[in-house]
């Protein structure tokens, strides 16, 4: 049950996420999120890139754990590895842009992140 209400909390701050670029431009993962679904459906190929489907399809394995009456630790792991990739890289240039929202608002998935891998390997993996 730990571990599922981990998961939640993986899956619910990946969304908060705030990204900024070029002037004025920013949004936060679930803005963003809600955009490339949309253009899932009318434009596939302009969406398939690697920072949009791996953590895309982390969340739905996130999801999928869920759903399970026994959470699967490998999906976890995977799960975390694919939404790590972009909120790690958007905590990093948080910090190097000293863009301090960027930072902030990833911190709490680093934070549930890290109580993840503990619980992980807490359990043998």
């Amino acid at each position: 049950m730990k571990l599922k209400l981990l998961n939640l909390g993986l899956l619910l701050t990946s969304l908060l996420g705030y990204l900024k670029w070029g002037g004025d431009n920013a949004a936060f993962l679930a803005e963003a999120e809600a955009e490339v679904l949309k253009r899932l459906l009318t434009e596939p190929t302009a969406v398939l890139h690697p920072f949009t489907v791996l953590p895309l399809v982390g969340q739905v394995l996130l999801v999928v754990t869920l759903f399970q009456r026994r959470v699967s630790k490998l999906l976890t792991l995977i799960g975390l590895t694919c939404l790590s990739l972009l909120l790690l890289l958007i905590f990093v240039i948080g910090i190097a842009a000293f863009e301090y929202r960027m930072v902030l608002s990833t911190l709490p998935f680093v934070v549930i992140g890290a109580f993840v891998v503990r619980e992980l390997l807490r359990k043998n993996i």
